[in-house]
């Protein structure tokens, strides 16, 4: 079981402040559209990540099944100047526009499957989202996004517990479907997340994490004047992990921040994550050297 505490903080402006306007608007395509304004928002979140490791070996792997769950407020707020245009008729409005919101949000189950070859480690993942959180298209704040998505990808890991070096790295591709509610449907992402860690101790391990988002299709059903919309962000930062016993389990506990930056077509700003996890200790009387685990 993982809990995981998430704050964000992220602002935009030109285009994502205009789309967000636009969508919650209700502007037609025939409509020209200009937007002159900025977006910020926040959110505060709790996830919580129940997963069952299966202890027969699945394809030679071992193969775990888990969902995540979350709670927690999100507030935004738009600021600027809008100007709308039908024929010669044009329309100015200055002005602000904010809520907020306290619910839960969408649930996400994930199937892995993991291979051990010594230092080497490789993995499997199949997720997605079920579109069961808080919605409302002519909100600004949301906890769900209001349509399904289906994610796959792959990841490696080296880990030498004798000199306490680990990288990983894990890759995969979004595919969105229509949100049935505004007809909107975003296009496929490519993700990879990244980190890289030093062990000082068997317990205490410090390093850097990052990751890279970039839409590679085009949105369906924006406004024309948006064009393809395809967004992209980066981020990079610090992290600090520490093992510890809880009993017969095993706890862990890791602090990890991001800073966005070369965003395009979406928020950026910072955002950190404090997780904290109990898992069980490694049966390593039922395993063969050749299928050794390493838990970190």
């Amino acid at each position: 079981m993982a809990a995981v505490y998430y704050h964000t903080s992220v602002e935009a402006s030109g285009a994502v402040a205009a789309a967000r306007q636009i969508q919650i608007g209700r502007f037609p395509a025939t409509v020209n559209v200009d937007f002159n304004a900025s977006l910020n928002a926040q959110a505060d979140l709790i996830l919580l990540n129940p997963t069952y490791t299966f202890g027969t070996p699945v394809l030679g792997g071992q193969l775990a099944i888990g969902v995540t769950g979350i709670f927690g407020r999100a507030s935004t707020g738009i600021d600027g100047t809008l100007t709308t245009a039908i024929g010669p008729l044009v329309i100015t409005r200055t002005g602000s526009i904010s809520d907020s919101l306290t619910s839960v949000g969408d649930l996400y189950p994930q199937a892995t499957l993991k291979w051990n070859a010594g230092v080497h480690n490789f993995m499997t993942y199949l997720t997605g989202d079920i579109p069961v959180g808080a919605y409302d298209p002519a909100r600004l704040s949301n906890l769900g996004i209001g349509h399904a998505a289906i994610d796959a990808g792959g990841g490696y890991t080296y880990f030498n517990p004798a000199a306490g070096h680990e990288f990983s790295a894990v890759a995969g591709f979004t595919y969105n479907f229509k949100n049935n509610h505004t007809q909107y449907q975003n296009g496929i992402d490519f993700h990879v997340d990244w980190g890289i860690s030093q062990f000082l101790s068997k317990q205490v391990f410090v390093g850097f994490v990052g990751y890279g988002y970039q839409q590679i299709t085009d949105d369906f059903g924006q406004h024309p004047a948006l064009g393809g919309f395809r967004s992209r962000v980066f981020g990079i930062g610090p992290q600090i992990g520490i093992l510890f016993p809880v009993g017969d389990m095993q706890g862990y506990l890791n602090l990890k921040g991001y800073g966005e930056f070369a965003a395009e077509n979406r928020p950026s700003g910072w955002n950190t994550w404090l997780t904290f996890s109990i898992s069980p200790m490694a049966p390593t009387s039922t395993l063969t050297p050749a299928r050794r685990v390493v838990t970190k």
